[in-house]
């Protein structure tokens, strides 16, 4: 009997990664990936067994692809700082261009989907050590202005991300009229407004001026 197709588990993969984001965990249908990718359904049962498995693939592959991709750039070898930058903008611009599986993410994990937790419970201590401690390297250099470092982090991310899951909500939820969202996918989701935020919470965390200097 010859061995299926390695292209099969690859076409069902991208099928996934192409539904996942519309459906979520919970309402993932192994018919319709089977039908996106043109598999019939044993060849799903022959490379994946369960939709848990299949799922986990899914967003373990989508995840580590990225944190290959941070942990090349907090190692950049220029400063902490500008390590720290480029890391928040990578982190950034992954969240935006993933922010509907996110948020699908977060509401299965909410609704208390096994797989989501643990996925979230697994991967993302991993960034937020990463970002923590370039923070910490940025302060020892003093890049940045000697603060909590959970304080530091939550105000750095905050400032960078909030914009980011303030507008997905309003544009999900149709809360935005058609001008407001064209407004918003033009100020907020773009790299450039992404950079700027950056920028600006690091600024906000730079070293006090001494008294009697000029900044």
């Amino acid at each position: 009997m010859p061995r299926p197709s390695r292209n099969v588990d690859q076409l069902l993969l991208q099928a996934g990664r192409e539904l996942l984001p519309q459906t979520g965990v919970r309402s993932l249908s192994i018919r319709a990936v089977t039908e996106r990718a043109g598999v019939n359904l044993g060849m799903f049962h022959y490379h994946f067994k369960t939709k848990d498995v299949f799922v986990r693939a899914i967003l373990q592959q989508t995840y580590n692809d990225m944190f290959a991709s941070l942990e090349m750039t907090a190692r950049s070898g220029v400063s902490a700082l500008e390590n720290l930058r480029a890391s928040m903008n990578l982190l950034a611009r992954f969240g935006r261009d993933n922010r509907q599986l996110l948020v699908r993410l977060a509401g299965d994990a909410l609704a208390g989907d096994a797989v989501a937790m643990e996925f979230l419970r697994t991967n993302l201590p991993r960034h937020l050590e990463l970002v923590t401690g370039l923070l910490a390297q940025a302060q020892k250099q003093k890049s940045l202005r000697v603060l909590p470092l959970p304080q530091a982090l939550a105000f750095l991310v905050g400032g960078v991300a909030a914009p980011l899951l303030i507008a997905t909500a309003a544009l999900n939820s149709g809360f935005a009229p058609p001008p407001i969202a064209q407004v918003l996918e033009a100020t907020v989701f773009t790299d450039a407004a992404i950079s700027e935020r950056v920028d600006m919470a690091l600024a906000g965390m730079a070293p006090r001026a001494r008294k009697g200097t000029r900044q």
